[in-house]
């Protein structure tokens, strides 16, 4: 009788906490890949349960959509870039930057030409890119750098296509291709490529990946508990690189390729160890260098789209 009583006791408690967990709606920036990891090992060791929520974790079916979603107050937290922030700040958008994933350039410009040694060297050459403003901003930042002058090499736009316009000779070199993606999938087709990073030739470090929140809705205790979650999360991804790439290629198996396997390894240095951390000079350095090359109408106080929640 006593152990049919303390068998429902627990049952109810556990119900209890069940119905009791937060909701939490998180949408992705692109669809689950390596990027994603601390916030997929959260979720494995029962990280996000742990601390209460019940998140729910969308890919949209627009890379634009999630920031406004956000926006709206149809999400509680999107994952985006810093440089699109910078822009919503301009745009007047109540987001706000709650925590990062992602806290170093994941942004290189490529070549398979070997005799390529630095930036200087692609002067008269073709260079691929895919975004208009940002991307021509850093190459005529990283060109001037290195005292080359940015109309002395062709811009072609290659939509996206950065590795095949490579690959087929359309172009010499292009920028936009991840150090921890196109340069992996370059190398597993026998093409290793020269690689610079953006941050080492005069573009101010940022944070790839971030989240954000509304701005009335940032200090609720949930978006608090999120980061503590991922921070485990993130612990436990360090900690066994291994067992969570197979855990996660076991529940994704259409992901089980062997470039997201390098991938994943290859991201794991490039998370944010705390991801409720806020470095607030190299926000106010990536508006400055937003505002000198005309993207942004404005520099706004960093307070305005950027908080930290310790």
């Amino acid at each position: 009788m006593k152990k049919t009583l303390c068998g429902l006791l627990l049952t109810a408690a556990f119900a209890a906490q069940a119905s009791a967990a937060e909701k939490l709606t998180l949408v992705l920036d692109w669809y689950i890949n390596p990027d994603h990891a601390p916030i997929m090992v959260a979720e494995q060791i029962g990280a996000f349960k742990a601390e209460g929520l019940d998140v729910k974790i969308i890919p949209p079916s627009d890379p634009a959509l999630p920031p406004r979603l956000v926006a709206a107050g149809q999400a509680d937290l999107a994952i985006t870039y810093q440089p699109q922030l910078h822009f919503f700040a301009d745009q007047g958008l109540p987001l706000v930057r709650v925590g990062t994933l992602i806290n170093t350039p994941l942004n290189t410009v490529m070549t398979l030409d070997q005799t390529i040694k630095s930036p200087a060297d692609l002067k008269g050459k073709k260079i691929g890119y895919s975004v208009s403003g940002i991307e021509q901003a850093t190459l005529a930042t990283m060109l001037e750098h290195e005292h080359v002058k940015p109309e002395e090499m062709k811009l072609i736009n290659v939509n996206f296509q950065l590795t095949s316009a490579l690959l087929a000779g359309q172009v010499d070199a292009v920028i936009g291709g991840y150090r921890n993606i196109e340069a992996l999938e370059l190398k597993l087709q026998g093409k290793p490529p020269v690689v610079f990073n953006v941050e080492d030739y005069g573009v101010p470090a940022y944070d790839e990946l971030i989240f954000v929140a509304n701005r009335k809705t940032a200090n609720e205790p949930k978006i608090k508990k999120f980061f503590a979650a991922l921070k485990k999360g993130n612990e436990y991804l360090q900690a066994h690189p291994l067992e969570t790439w197979q855990a996660f290629a076991k529940a994704h198996a259409e992901l089980n390729t062997e470039l997201n396997k390098q991938a994943w390894q290859a991201s794991l240095p490039l998370f944010a160890a705390d991801p409720a951390k806020l470095d607030r000079t190299r926000y106010q350095a990536y508006e400055q260098f937003l505002f000198d090359n005309k993207l942004i109408k404005k520099i706004t106080p960093v307070d305005d789209y950027a908080v930290a929640l310790h």
